[in-house]
């Protein structure tokens, strides 16, 4: 679910506005608010296009978690997903990278029994 916007990290593009498939999120004065904390389906797209990693979605979708910035930035949490997907800057491998054995492959493999 979706717990924090950093201030300090917003740039105010409204792309997290723009890809929120459940509208989440509101205009105010020019900054994005989570306005419908409720209604966040844990898809992590906010995150993703964040260009500033300035968003935090946590894994629990049930339920909100109790986050502190600070720790956060420290453990580097805040816009983890970016990097794991290979979206952030000087990102390593994806993780279409790291896994070179296609899916299929490995379906593949395990219904044949091999």
């Amino acid at each position: 679910m979706i717990e924090l916007i950093s201030s300090d990290r917003c740039i105010n593009c409204n792309l997290c506005v723009k890809v929120c498939p459940t509208n989440v999120f509101d205009m105010e004065e020019d900054h994005p608010v989570i306005a419908r904390k409720e209604d966040c389906q844990t898809c992590f797209m906010c995150e993703a296009y964040c260009p500033v990693d300035a968003m935090y979605v946590a894994p629990q979708a049930d339920r909100t978690v109790e986050v502190n910035e600070e720790e956060l930035i420290s453990s580097g949490l805040l816009g983890s997903w970016r990097q794991e997907i290979g979206w952030g800057q000087g990102s390593g491998a994806s993780m279409a990278e790291r896994d070179t054995t296609p899916f299929f492959e490995v379906f593949t493999e395990q219904y044949r029994g091999n």
